[in-house]
């Protein structure tokens, strides 16, 4: 029988939410995997909270993903009407269900290799190697700005074939569009701006291809299929965005939750074989992603004996999930030392994030460079609070003062 509690009741996400979600979510999980939840926005929509459910409903076909649904659902919620261009840039193949998935991520597959991959060391290296050299000379810096921030943008910068100097430009737009609160009023121009600039970036790679990953998508070919140009402009939108966002918040909560367990920080110092097993406990413990993008049910769906009607709006909280006491052993604490498997930070199903191995690369070679070269790192006096982006699908930090020396 579906649990009719939870329907009922409604939680709600407030100023307090952002500091510390898991306090939340702890909360909420105590009286059941699946709730209502209304949002900054007045909306309310269900969040799953529980790992089984979780696992579940990522990978179920009647949670759908395609965006103008999704959003059509929502525009009937609420006065303001979904923009036009942000909607467009949100067409991608992270919003796009099968066949229309299938067809994108294997054009994106035939792009993106992981062999591909694993030739970006030596520069992530030497990228890394540059931006520590010049941290040396401080006594404290922000790690966010001095490292966290600017060593995965110019990774994907580079890969994509995105001029650096536009750096500002469009972090200034995806701030505006990753749902940070307060920065609605902000988002149709962001839009409109990130559209335009894709726009032409494909266009010249369509003009004159180069030795990049967008030039490769501009080609990517499947028996006589390729990408249209607006295809290829969500599609950039995409890997631009989830290709720095998130690493930059695996990294900066990475070493927030190291430096916050000084004693596993001397351990990895000793012992840097064990940062790779580290690095998937940082995705579990405080990952990049706090709720994956938005689903809607095209049908009734029971979750943990909890009947979500048809035509509902669905998040998953990953973040909550990773902390599932019924799946994790003392999941409130941080555990370099173990080898944890099964979390949910790069997804599930079909969905399953396809710059994960990128991700994994660039953080392995983060880590082992800052514990080496820096074993003395330790968190400044300011950083005994922090202050979290105010988005539900990101969790990551806006400022880490360390002291380096």
């Amino acid at each position: 029988m579906a649990d009719t509690t939870a329907a009922a009741r409604v939680e709600s996400i407030g100023a307090d939410f952002f500091d510390d979600p898991h306090a939340h979510y702890r909360r909420w999980r105590a009286a059941g995997p699946v709730h209502r939840v209304r949002f900054p926005d007045d909306v309310v929509r269900w969040v799953v909270v529980g790992y089984a459910e979780a696992r579940v409903a990522l990978a179920d076909p009647r949670l759908r993903k395609d965006m103008a649904t999704a959003a059509a659902i929502l525009d009937g919620k609420r006065t303001a009407p979904t923009d036009p261009n942000a909607l467009a840039l949100l067409t991608h193949m992270l919003s796009t269900d099968p066949p229309g998935h299938t067809r994108l991520r294997k054009l994106v597959n035939k792009a993106f290799t992981t062999r591909q991959v694993a030739a970006l060391r030596p520069r992530i290296e030497q990228i890394t190697a540059e931006l520590l050299d010049a941290m040396a000379g401080a006594d404290e810096v922000d790690l966010m700005d001095a490292f966290a921030n600017p060593l995965p943008v110019t990774v994907i910068c580079e890969l994509l074939g995105v001029p650096f100097d536009d750096r500002d430009d469009f972090q200034t737009w995806t701030r505006a569009l990753v749902g940070v609160v307060g920065e609605e009023e902000h988002r149709p121009a962001a839009a409109a701006a990130m559209a335009e600039y894709l726009s032409e970036l494909v266009r010249a790679k369509q003009t004159q291809p180069a030795h990049d990953l967008l030039s490769e998508l501009v080609l990517a070919d499947d028996d006589g299929d390729r990408l249209t140009d607006p295809e290829l402009v969500a599609m950039a939108f995409l890997l631009l965005v989830a290709g720095h966002e998130t690493t930059v918040n695996l990294i900066g909560n990475g070493v927030n939750a190291l430096l916050r367990h000084p004693d596993q920080w001397q351990a990895l110092c000793a012992d840097p074989t064990g940062i790779p097993a580290a690095i998937e406990e940082f995705l579990r413990f405080d990952g990049p992603v706090d709720m994956a993008t938005v689903r809607y049910t095209d049908e009734p769906v029971t979750l943990g004996g909890t009947e979500i009607p048809a035509g509902e709006l669905v998040y998953v909280a990953l973040a909550a999930a990773n902390r599932d006491p019924a799946r994790f052993t003392d999941p409130e604490a941080l555990t370099t030392d173990g080898h944890p498997t099964g979390h949910l930070a790069f997804g599930h199903g079909i969905h399953f994030c396809v710059g994960a191995p990128l991700a994994r690369l660039e953080a392995e070679i983060a880590f082992t460079a800052l514990l080496r070269r820096f074993p003395g790192l330790r968190l400044a006096e300011s950083a005994t609070t922090v202050r979290w982006q105010t988005s539900t699908l990101i969790r990551g930090l806006l400022e880490l003062p360390v002291r380096v020396r």
